[in-house]
């Protein structure tokens, strides 16, 4: 043993003898990666079909996609989307309920979209999964009943979305960049969504699913004979026909920089995106070089990006960039999240990355890092046959070289530092960039002006419209008081309101899975009680003019600190007869547009400084919007509670439908009582 241990340690110090320590080891070749063959096959109505085996599984997959020029929707924008939708909801053979018994009974999942169809079972129900698959494409029937549950649920998902930081820089981004005479810069709306027709979705129907333009992925256990017969037996007899083509003129990015801002007055983060479109068609040279400059750039977790907003700086949790191709026009886009107080030092950070990476080289650390991490998920990607299916599929689209995927790797080692460099300073433009950020106006806009080559920022609206909010003068004479006295007379006028001594109020709602009932009760002088039940938890908030207790699933807590204070503002049935008397502080803050109209904004800073800042309609005087910031374990989020359809009781007007948006979640509750000066026992507040 002592022998064989010599002889090993001898190789080993021969081998160190024979390795230059002074030398950087030199990447090698690119890995060979052998890539899946596929079969394929194009019928006489002009469907290419792409066939991969894959015999690991008992189980097989249809993917259908349409090869189509994009649409401008203009004023229906929206019906494409909901046309896709529509073909899962209905055939001239089969109901939707009959469609989705028959997908369920064998285990299998079918869906549509505006541009496809997928489809997949176990071997065995191959052929009854392509049958319903056929049926859906070629004999789609659409119900007026069914667009309109689609345009319900698409207006609710649209108005949960506008109060969302994210949706809404999303929807005002591509406006920007794109513009909205351009398909790719036109933003749905409750309006657009509202107008569409079932003749107009009919229409797109009729004209663009069609087989000359369709692709079809087959993938999985199943060999091109079967796949032939099944896709002639059931696809066949589908109708091709001319589709319509069109042509857009391309978006440029701005001779210099650009911003725009979004006020949300309640916000303590900024959205911000910076970006430009860019000119980078799929399968083009510059595409692989493109991919490992953002990588480096913004598009990985260990990326220049990250690593100086993120660990740096600490400004974000995390912050990515995209330079994507495609074959109309591309986009560069990095986007992060910050607080307010460092909006600009961020924005300051991210153009500076971009000009580095133009004006130094990138290291050969940096390259050859980012070349193994894209060599690993590339690698990684090849375990999946639909990847196989996809590559085939793009080939075709795009008119790639037949061996554009095989020799993938090939040109991903090839890429130099120099082509790093020349790449980036084709692509990134730090100068010509829209930058723009949604946030509250009044703490980042004079930060913004730094970034714009005029000092300008330009305000847009949640859709992206520009607006003039200088324009929005308040008229002389107006103060929060008056605001104050003309909604107290729009709900009834003072003498009535100041006669309230209780009030019970019930009200239920429901936001996905969670269905919500809700009892609040108020009693002269500051009791309150809160009950929460749900199908999943119940919460009961009381509050006996001095001390609060909070019951939830069976615990209880007795409130201090905020919670206390939040609970006893809640307490009080009308604080807005007299702000004075609890020692809330009021200003008026402007102008704003709320859901179409044009609102006072009347910011209360009540006495532990919290911010609640009420919207009055100018017009009819009444709140239309309750807005406040929510700390919570996962962050800070904005709440917005919308109030709307005042009705009557006893002479006072109350809303009857309250929307509340807390971050991503939304519930709209409905009132459905309202009790006044009822005598309420003063057991109901008793806390023991």
């Amino acid at each position: 043993m002592k022998k064989l241990f010599f002889i090993i340690l001898l190789l080993s110090l021969s081998i160190q003898a024979q390795v230059d320590r002074s030398k950087k080891p030199e990447a090698g070749p690119a890995p060979e990666i052998k890539i899946a063959e596929y079969e394929s096959f194009t019928l006489e109505n002009g469907l290419q079909v792409f066939v991969v085996e894959n015999h690991k599984l008992p189980k097989v997959s249809f993917s259908l996609i349409l090869d189509r020029d994009p649409i401008i929707e203009g004023d229906n924008a929206g019906y494409i989307s909901l046309t896709g939708q529509l073909l899962r909801r209905g055939t001239k053979n089969r109901t939707k309920d009959e469609i989705d018994e028959q997908v369920d009974f064998i285990g299998a999942s079918l869906s549509t979209s505006a541009t496809g169809v997928f489809a997949s079972s176990l071997t065995k129900h191959k052929e009854k999964i392509i049958d319903l698959m056929a049926d859906v494409i070629i004999n789609s029937e659409f119900k007026q009943e069914e667009l309109d549950k689609l345009k319900l649920q698409t207006k609710s998902a649209l108005a949960q979305a506008k109060e969302d930081p994210d949706a809404v820089a999303g929807n005002v981004f591509q406006t920007l960049i794109y513009g909205k005479d351009h398909p790719y810069g036109e933003v749905e709306t409750e309006e657009t969504i509202e107008s569409i027709s079932l003749d107009i979705c009919a229409d797109y129907y009729k004209k663009y699913f069609r087989p000359n333009i369709a692709y079809l992925a087959v993938v999985g256990d199943i060999n091109k004979n079967e796949a032939e017969e099944l896709v002639k037996k059931y696809l066949a007899s589908w109708e091709k026909s001319e589709v319509p083509n069109f042509e857009y003129k391309k978006p440029r990015q701005p001779i210099v920089n650009k911003v725009a801002l979004v006020d949300r007055p309640a916000s303590v983060q900024s959205v911000i995106s910076i970006g430009y479109p860019v000119d980078l068609p799929k399968g083009s040279d510059d595409v692989i070089k493109a991919s490992v400059l953002n990588t480096i750039l913004g598009g990985s977790f260990t990326s220049r990006l990250n690593h100086n907003l993120r660990e740096d700086k600490g400004y974000t949790y995390g912050i990515g960039s995209s330079l994507s191709s495609d074959e109309l026009v591309g986009r560069f886009i990095t986007s992060t999240t910050v607080r307010n107080e460092v909006t600009d030092s961020a924005i300051t950070e991210i153009l500076k990355e971009m000009k580095n990476i133009v004006k130094e080289k990138v290291t050969d650390e940096e390259l050859q890092s980012t070349k193994n991490y894209i060599t690993g998920s590339f690698a990684r990607s090849l375990e999946s046959p639909q990847t196989v299916a996809t590559f085939a599929l793009n080939t075709a689209r795009y008119k790639l070289a037949k061996d554009y995927y095989k020799n993938y790797l090939k040109n991903l080692n090839s890429v130099s530092i120099e082509d790093i460099q020349n790449t980036a300073k084709k692509y990134i433009k730090p100068n010509n960039s829209y930058i723009l950020v949604v946030s509250n106006a009044d703490q980042v806009a004079e930060g913004l002006k730094q970034f714009s080559a005029s000092d300008k920022i330009t305000y847009y609206d949640n859709y992206g419209n520009e607006i003039f909010p200088e324009s929005k003068k308040i008229p002389d004479g107006i103060n929060a008081e008056n605001i104050i006295e003309k909604y107290i007379e729009a709900i009834g006028g003072r003498d009535k309101v100041e006669n309230i001594n209780s009030k019970i109020q019930k009200m239920s709602g429901k936001s996905g899975a969670l269905e919500l009932t809700v009892t609040v009760m108020q009693k002269n002088p500051n009791k309150f009680k809160q009950k929460l039940e749900s199908n999943i938890f119940t919460q009961t908030t009381m509050y006996d003019g001095e001390n609060g207790k909070r019951i939830q699933m069976g615990q209880e807590f007795i409130l201090e600190g905020k919670d206390l204070e939040d609970v006893k503002m809640q307490a009080v049935l009308n604080p807005y007869l007299d702000y004075n008397k609890y020692g809330i502080k009021t200003e008026l803050g402007g102008i704003e547009n709320i859901n179409g109209k044009d609102n006072y904004k009347l910011i209360l800073t009540l006495p532990n400084d919290e911010k609640w800042i009420h919207y009055f309609d100018i017009e009819s005087g009444l709140m239309t919007r309750f807005s406040t910031t929510v700390n919570a374990p996962q962050g800070s989020f904005v709440q917005n509670i919308d109030y709307s359809d005042y009705r009557d009781v006893h002479g006072i007007k109350f809303p009857f439908k309250i929307f509340q948006q807390t971050g991503p979640r939304a519930i709209e509750m409905e009132v459905h009582s309202i009790e006044i000066n009822k005598d309420i026992d003063d057991k109901e507040f008793k806390i023991e």
